[in-house]
């Protein structure tokens, strides 16, 4: 038999499509109905803003403009040529079309398709013809489409406008509180002809683990498809390896699915990040006689088990993976581009660097978008960050019926295949808000006892991870708190979303929550300078301008960044101290949230902030945003999740440091202790011995004479290892906020000093006082600039250097505001 032949019907492989509305257009649309050229994978809207007949939908106020694209109807069509050939089997594989596709080949109905979310494969040996065939897809109006399916199957309680959950789409692409509506269709994964006799390999599931004496096993599950000609004495010869192992079985025509294991007793195992090496191990499957095939892979040997005990204190959960617990540093996962289709290998890699730089360990992929490209799973297997995969239900009450429940199923299983494959998948979750939504949100009026769900995360999609990836544990939603009788948002059982900080409370208020995980809490800060301005060009330029209020998608998002400013920072006079101090406040917000998570370890297991990127330029939680640019936020967070932490916490007996050693190696060291004046007197100094195990935590009472300020309004607390050596770096305490806090002006404490690099600049500053959070924004000077370091607070006689990459650096404004800020200049400006 001869191999699978393949047909690339992409744009990269050569394939010319065009494009077209199918339904009458606004007079806002400078359109018409000729055709345009289309790239394919790809989108409507991209391939409008590559034909120039629209604007950037990023831009200004354009999301509005361009709202009548996700009401149109769109096709795309495209002529190829089919030799014929000696295969029995002719295959039109779409491996994602969004989202209500009708697709016709020479003009008969090859099938209608309704999801998003899964892969599509069709025999269309009966529609091909020798030479030009002619391909067409038909798109619904997204939007329309929505709506049309919520008035069939039913209204269900939502968030944001559109009906997402009526349908299978991104939900996020309808518009959410950080992101833009920009509803679109498009042929958005590769799409080809594949021609094959015989039989093929259909899927493979090769699930990697160890046995409790650490030997690799590799449970192979694979799937065949045989075209129906072979005769039933036919068989085939599959063949799988993996690192220098491997084993042949034969096949016969009645073999659907064939499994074996293999034993690896030197295997090297797969660790998360900071826990050990990230081995991989390629397996190969290989397909012989009726039929030749051959599908290839990496995997990595692990055990990664969910812990969701019942203790004292409630409910666990923490992951332990080869049988050690890790103290998961995570954060939340959103699409990284709206427009999907211009995500790449590299792009990811840039922002999954982000998160590994940071000092993550987890990605949790959120159930409002999309599952991730292969691309992002292996770079994930590489890095070392474990991935907790949401199914994609956010926010919603979901019809459990037909059509949706096929759907439902049809993708959960695709997804599952695919995904099991990788080591660093460690958790499969049901949903994200909707167990909470239903008993807390209102939802059960008018539900009026229809579906919402609940057999999805309860049975459904349980039944499915057991069936194709029981090495996998499935969680139901988060939050959740693993027991039919609680609140699923009790922070003494399971995981936790906290967002009445963000939504009403000072973020001080973190300091109530005891979690025994938190995997949703987070606190909103605008995107860089040169990102915001790129795309909001009010005269003047104001929190509550038309264009800023456009990208700031969160209900009264600006008053709750004023609002959160409290007595923290003073309220700004001007859009450049707004810019800064809101900026500096959400890197503040989640830094005291997540060192008082960390400082109640063992208790707390694990925290998961929202989030870590952004979609498109926008008001948001996230830490990188969408130009990748890493704001205050980021180098809080690379300071909060370093692996060892230092924190200055009140305990019953007043204050004390706190440290958590999250590494193999013991921590002993000797702390210096000191209460400062402002001004730089020392006014008291200590020494304390402390030694905390690997993987530990420890508590050390501060002394009275370095506790007790003589005048809280003008001292603070230093806490420095004496051995820089150990790599902790120092912690601070103050007794009041920086409003009361007798701030010596930057430029009476802060002299900044410039040298050249290879690639920028090197700045030097060296402080006389305490300088608070001091930080460089190059993006203002040029907006590819970058910067190594952020948010460094200085006693006197400290320094420290920035290492900024740019080209187009005045060394003049570099070292003086905007671009260089410290909190101390708010309260001098």
């Amino acid at each position: 038999m001869s191999a699978t032949t393949t047909t690339d019907l992409t744009s990269a492989g050569g394939a010319l499509w065009e494009l077209r509305p199918t339904t009458p257009l606004p007079p806002e649309a400078t359109l018409g109905a000729a055709a345009i050229s289309a790239v394919v994978p790809g989108e409507v809207h991209t391939d409008l803003l590559r034909a120039g007949l629209i604007p950037d939908p990023f831009d200004g106020n354009n999301e509005a403009a361009l709202a009548w694209i996700g009401l149109t109807d769109w096709q795309y069509r495209t002529v190829f040529t089919f030799g014929g050939g000696s295969q029995t089997r002719h295959d039109l594989v779409a491996e994602g079309l969004d989202t209500a596709a009708t697709i016709r080949l020479n003009g008969k109905v090859v099938a209608s398709t309704a999801n998003q979310h899964r892969s599509y494969r069709f025999d269309v040996r009966e529609f091909l013809v020798p030479g030009e065939n002619e391909l067409i897809i038909d798109f619904r109006a997204p939007v329309t489409f929505a709506h049309e399916q919520q008035e069939l199957i039913g209204a269900r309680p939502h968030t944001n406008h559109h009906p997402f959950n009526a349908v299978r789409k991104m939900a996020c692409n309808f518009g959410w509180d950080w992101g833009i509506d920009i509803a679109g269709a498009g042929i958005w994964k590769p799409i080809r002809l594949e021609s094959w006799s015989g039989a093929r390999i259909a899927s493979v599931r090769p699930l990697a683990t160890l046995d409790e004496h650490g030997t690799g096993l590799l449970n192979a599950h694979i799937e065949l498809e045989w075209d129906g000609s072979t005769a039933s004495e036919d068989t085939a010869e599959l063949t799988i390896s993996v690192a220098g192992v491997s084993e042949s079985l034969t096949v016969s025509t009645d073999d659907g699915v064939t499994s074996l294991t293999l034993e690896l007793p030197q295997v090297d195992a797969w660790w998360p990040r900071g826990y050990g090496e990230q081995n991989l191990h390629e397996v190969q499957v290989e397909l012989k006689g009726v039929g030749t095939d051959s599908w290839n892979s990496r995997v990595g040997f692990r055990t990664i088990e969910l812990r969701t005990d019942a203790d004292a204190d409630g409910t666990s959960f923490l992951f332990r993976v080869n049988g050690v617990d890790v103290y998961i540093r995570g954060a939340n996962w959103i699409p990284d581009d709206a427009l999907v289709t211009r995500i790449t290998r590299e792009s990811l890699a840039a922002s999954i660097g982000d998160a590994a730089e940071s000092g993550m360990n987890l990605l949790r992929v959120w159930g409002g978008g999309m599952y991730e490209s292969e691309d992002f799973y292996e770079l994930c297997d590489e890095q070392g960050l474990l991935v907790w995969q949401d199914f994609l239900f956010a926010c919603a009450a979901y019809s459990e019926e037909d059509p949706m429940r096929s759907e439902v199923i049809a993708e959960a299983r695709d997804a599952v295949t695919r995904l099991s494959t990788h080591a660093s998948l460690a958790l499969w979750n049901g949903c994200n808000e909707n167990i909470w939504g239903w008993v807390e949100w209102g939802w059960r009026e008018p539900l009026a006892g229809r579906t919402w769900g609940e057999g999805y995360y309860r049975q459904i999609l349980p039944e499915i991870v057991s069936e194709l990836d029981a090495r996998t544990s499935y969680s139901a939603g988060s939050p959740f708190s693993y027991g039919d009788h609680m609140h699923p948002n009790d922070p003494r059982h399971g995981t936790t979303h906290i967002w009445d900080v963000w939504n009403e409370k000072d973020y001080s208020h973190y300091a109530t929550y005891q979690p025994r995980f938190a995997s949703e809490f987070g606190f909103q800060g605008p995107p860089a300078w040169s990102t915001l301005t790129s795309v909001v060009h009010d005269e003047p330029l104001a929190p509550y301008g038309e264009q800023m209020l456009v990208h700031q998608k969160a209900d009264q998002g600006n008053l709750k960044l004023e609002r959160g400013l409290g007595d923290h920072l003073p309220q700004p006079e001007s859009i450049e101290d707004w810019h800064w101090a809101t900026q500096l406040n959400q890197a503040r917000a989640l830094t005291f949230g997540i060192e008082h998570f960390r400082s109640l370890f063992p208790l707390n297991r694990g925290t998961v902030m929202w989030q870590l990127n952004d979609s498109w330029p926008v008001v948001s939680w996230a830490a990188v945003d969408s130009h990748g640019i890493r704001k205050p936020l980021w180098h809080a967070l690379k300071h909060a999740y370093t692996p060892r932490l230092a924190s200055v916490q009140p305990r019953e007996g007043g204050l004390a440091v706190v440290l958590h050693n999250d590494t193999d190696v013991p921590l002993t060291a000797e702390l210096r202790l000191r209460r400062l004046a402002t001004a730089g007197e020392v006014l008291a100094e200590d020494v304390v011995s402390v030694s905390v195990e690997a993987r530990g935590a420890g508590t050390y009472q501060l002394p009275e004479a370095i506790a007790r300020p003589g005048d809280a309004t003008a001292e603070y607390l230093e806490v420095r290892a004496l051995d820089a050596a150990l790599e902790l770096a120092p912690a601070f305490g103050y007794f009041v906020e920086d409003t009361a806090l007798a701030l010596v002006a930057p430029e009476q404490a802060l002299l900044a000093q410039v040298t050249a690099t290879d690639d920028g600049v090197a700045v030097t500053v060296r402080a006389s006082a305490l300088v608070k959070d001091i930080a460089l924004f190059p993006d203002r000077l040029d907006a590819a600039a970058s910067v190594d370091s952020g948010l460094v607070t200085l006693s006197a006689g400290g320094e420290h250097t920035f290492l900024v990459r740019g080209t187009e650096l005045d060394v003049v404004a570099l070292i003086s505001a905007p671009v260089l800020r410290c909190a101390n200049d708010l309260l001098h400006r």
